[in-house]
């Protein structure tokens, strides 16, 4: 029987064990809720993606991705700091081509999804500044998407950037004056 832990369970299912990660769902559920729920606080009104739902969506992709090999929970948490990312953009930018007549505007997994256009313009912002300031500098773009997507502490992005936390507290600043000036 599997040690009730990520780490351990992670390991189990890279090496095949498929029932691995039906036992690590539940036990990192309420966990990527939490984190998921800060990411949408940050949304403000009009946006009624549930916590429930990114947490599924993002779920959705991590299991899907067959491909990577999780390493330890800071690796997972880092993965699902990105997937939730990648949903809420692909939600804005559903959202933009609705707008412009491209099709109707999909239901999560148990609820409606409303994005106002100012969040879907910031959203969309976001990405495209993050992915311009991860081609300067790789760390500080995943610092920002660990933090602000992941809802990480220092702590956990210095593990999973194996850095150290100084470092992280560093380039958190350096990251949110790049992009504080590429926004405005």
């Amino acid at each position: 029987m599997l040690q009730a832990d990520p780490t351990t369970l992670l390991t189990a299912w890279r090496r095949g064990n498929r029932g691995a990660l039906d036992e690590l769902f539940p036990l990192v559920y309420d966990d990527l809720r939490r984190r998921a729920h800060q990411c949408l606080r940050r949304e403000g009104a009009g946006h009624t993606l549930t916590t429930t739902a990114l947490v599924h969506e993002a779920y959705l992709k991590l299991i899907d991705v067959e491909r990577v090999q999780w390493e330890d929970r800071a690796h997972f948490l880092a993965l699902a700091a990105r997937a939730m990312r990648q949903v809420l953009v692909s939600y804005a930018r559903r959202f933009k081509a609705d707008k412009r007549g491209g099709g109707v505007v999909p239901l999560g997994i148990d609820d409606e999804l409303v994005v106002s256009e100012t969040r879907a313009d910031q959203m969309l912002a976001l990405d495209r500044a993050l992915e311009r300031l991860a081609e300067l500098n790789d760390r500080l773009s995943r610092t920002v998407e660990l933090r602000f997507f992941g809802g990480m502490k220092v702590e956990e992005i210095a593990v999973a950037l194996d850095v150290a936390p100084s470092t992280v507290k560093l380039d958190w600043q350096k990251a949110k004056a790049w992009l504080y000036r590429e926004l405005a």
